[in-house]
C-alpha cells in the first residue's frame, strides 16, 4: 500500500516537473541568425548582434512577453540546428520554400524581396537570364535559395559557392567572378556603402517563387504549432501597433512588408 502511494507521488511529482518545464520553455526562446548578411542580421564591432531581424526578433519577444537570447549560427548549419533543437526559431531572412517546408514549418511572412546580380561596371553584362551567365563565372552563398536556382536554371554558368554573400562580393570586386547573385536588399545595402563605385545590378528583378519562395518566414519545428501561432499574432500586432513600421525605417526608405 505504501509503495502505491510512494509512486503516485512520485507520478504527481513527475506531473509538476514536466508542466514546470513547459512553462519555463513558454517563457523563454532561444532564437538563432546568421549574423553575416547585413543589413538584417550582422555582429557589431563589440561582438554583439544587430540587424533586422534581430530587432524584429526582440520585437515579437516583446509582445509574447517572453525572454529571449539571440543566437549566431553558420548558415549552413541553421536548419539542422534547429532539428536538434540547438534553438527554438530561426529569423535569418530565410525565404520560405517548399524545399524547407519538408523539414521545418514557418511563420507568415515578416518581408518580401526578390533576388539581383550584381556585376562590374567595367565587365557588365546585359542581363541575367541563363542565356547572358553562359560561360561566366557567377557567385552565391551556399545553402541559399539563390544556390538552388543557380544550380537549376544556370547550368552553363561556372558556379562558385561561398559562405557569405560579403565573401562573394570580395571575389566580385577582386574580379575572380563575373557576378554575384544574391537579395535585391542586401545588394542594394552594399552599393551605399562600398560597392557603387565598381558594380552595378544587371538585368530585372529576379523573381521566381518555385526557388525564392512567397516570402521571408521564421523557421520553427514542424511539431510546434502552438509557437508557430504565438509568433504569428505577435508578428500582427507589431504590425498594427507601428512598431513594425519604426523597425523597418530604421533600415530601409522603402517598406519590405
Amino acid at each position: 500500500m505504501n509503495r502505491t502511494i510512494a509512486a503516485a507521488a512520485f507520478a504527481a511529482l513527475g506531473l509538476l516537473g514536466l508542466s514546470a518545464s513547459s512553462a519555463f520553455a513558454q517563457e523563454k526562446l532561444t532564437i538563432a541568425t546568421e549574423g553575416a548578411y547585413p543589413p538584417f542580421n550582422f555582429k557589431q564591432a563589440d561582438g554583439t548582434l544587430a540587424g533586422f531581424d534581430v530587432d524584429i526578433a526582440k520585437a515579437l519577444c516583446d509582445k509574447m512577453k517572453v525572454e529571449c537570447k539571440i543566437v549566431a549560427q553558420d548558415w549552413d548549419g541553421i536548419i539542422p540546428g534547429l532539428l536538434a533543437h540547438h534553438y527554438d526559431a530561426i529569423v535569418a531572412s530565410m525565404s520560405i520554400t517548399e524545399e524547407r517546408k519538408k523539414k521545418i514549418a514557418f511563420t507568415d511572412p515578416y518581408y518580401h524581396t526578390a533576388g539581383a546580380l550584381a556585376v562590374l561596371k567595367s565587365a557588365p553584362l546585359a542581363g541575367n537570364t541563363p542565356d547572358d551567365l553562359k560561360g561566366k563565372t557567377l557567385g552565391v552563398q551556399s545553402s541559399s535559395t539563390f544556390s538552388t536556382l543557380i544550380e537549376d536554371k544556370y547550368k552553363d554558368a561556372d558556379v562558385r559557392q561561398y559562405g557569405t554573400v560579403d565573401e562573394a562580393l570580395l571575389d566580385l570586386v577582386a574580379g575572380r567572378v563575373d557576378a554575384v547573385m544574391a537579395d535585391k536588399i542586401t545588394l542594394t545595402e552594399w552599393f551605399k556603402k562600398s560597392g557603387n563605385d565598381c558594380c552595378q545590378l544587371a538585368g530585372n528583378d529576379i523573381k521566381d517563387s518555385h526557388y525564392l519562395g512567397d516570402g521571408v518566414g521564421i523557421g520553427i519545428r514542424q511539431a510546434e504549432p502552438d509557437l508557430q501561432a504565438k509568433l504569428n499574432k505577435a508578428l500582427a500586432n507589431i504590425v498594427a501597433d507601428g512598431t513594425y513600421k519604426t523597425i523597418n525605417a530604421k533600415y530601409f526608405p522603402f517598406s519590405i512588408y
